[in-house]
């Protein structure tokens, strides 16, 4: 057994090297075409019915409208009625035939089955399911919290409860899965590191299920960075170290998300430069590690220096 992982160790690199300066071009010529295609025929929305979790504020409440404009049929999910209520009435005068409004938490196991009943009692069929609920703590130290359990109910298991009770109709229409995880699941944040670990799950379960449901579901793992919403305040930037971190406008993201989502992308990072990172942590992760570390320390400086009133370590997106 020894003898066979020296062989490979020692085969497999030169192998790879040589099969990348054939294939990789190839590869590259058949994502041309494949996007161009996509871009050409965008999916039409009009009709088709997508349930979107934390639909009351953020690229929630904005997706909801763009899928609106197109004539989508909408079912809102979120823990806060009332607001859920108004983005519905924001989504019908934008075009949406029939919206209906669902009170839940996707950290439920029930509340998960329930909405999805209740979409496919309502509408009797589902085309696009998108995991957009998540909440985000700031973390001060490394300390165990209850709080930090929560996060990952939320922000993981709430997405796998939803997908697993929504897959079989979504495999009857050939219908679609969004996931919206985050850059700092692959870009390490300090003082977000349970956030990091929750969005980084989220990317590695549905990148499985892509290559176990094949073309019958399709599935686009949106990773944005830091985009500009009811949590993203001067405070809050101040207290993760983030301000310095250029954002992109909610209806700006939206809008490219929707794009990829109608090409039936595989991936997409917003804003595009970010993806940067990625090839950085991909070639040289200790440079990326460097860097990080030293905007922390800096930011962390400049916060002891001003002196900036903090928020609470607790900060909700639903």
């Amino acid at each position: 057994m020894d003898l066979i992982h020296k062989l490979l160790n020692f085969v497999l690199p030169i192998l790879t090297i040589i099969l990348l300066l054939f294939l990789y071009p190839l590869v590259l010529l058949f994502r041309f075409f494949n996007y161009f295609i996509k871009f050409a025929i965008p999916e039409d929305l009009a009709g088709k019915v997508a349930l979107i979790t934390g639909a009351s504020s953020g690229i929630g409440e904005y997706l909801a409208y763009e899928y609106a404009k197109r004539g989508a049929r909408l079912a809102l999910v979120a823990r806060r009625k009332e607001q859920l209520e108004a983005v519905a009435g924001r989504a019908r005068e934008l075009g949406s035939p029939e919206v209906i409004v669902i009170s839940a938490d996707v950290s439920k196991v029930d509340d998960c089955k329930r909405f999805v009943d209740e979409t496919i009692h309502h509408f009797g069929t589902l085309n696009h399911l998108v995991n957009n609920a998540g909440v985000c703590y700031i973390q001060e130290d490394q300390r165990c919290s209850l709080d930090y359990v929560s996060l990952m109910d939320i922000n993981f298991w709430g997405s796998v409860y939803a997908t697993q009770f929504a897959v079989p109709y979504l495999r009857n229409n050939k219908g679609k899965i969004v996931v919206i995880s985050s850059c700092a699941g692959w870009f390490a944040t300090p003082k977000l590191g349970i956030y990091c670990a929750s969005k980084a799950a989220l990317i590695r379960y549905f990148e499985t299920l892509r290559v176990e449901f094949g073309s019958n579901i399709g599935i686009t793992i949106v990773t944005p960075g830091v985009v500009k919403s009811e949590i993203t305040s001067d405070k809050w930037l101040l207290q993760a170290n983030l301000y310095w971190a250029p954002m992109v406008s909610t209806e700006d993201c939206v809008k490219t998300v929707l794009n990829s989502i109608r090409r039936g992308d595989e991936y997409l990072t917003v804003p595009r430069w970010m993806g940067i990172f990625f090839m950085w942590k991909t070639l040289c992760p200790e440079i990326l590690k460097w860097i990080t570390r030293f905007l922390f320390i800096m930011c962390s400086k400049y916060s002891q220096e001003n002196k900036k009133p903090c928020l609470s370590d607790k900060s909700h997106i639903e």
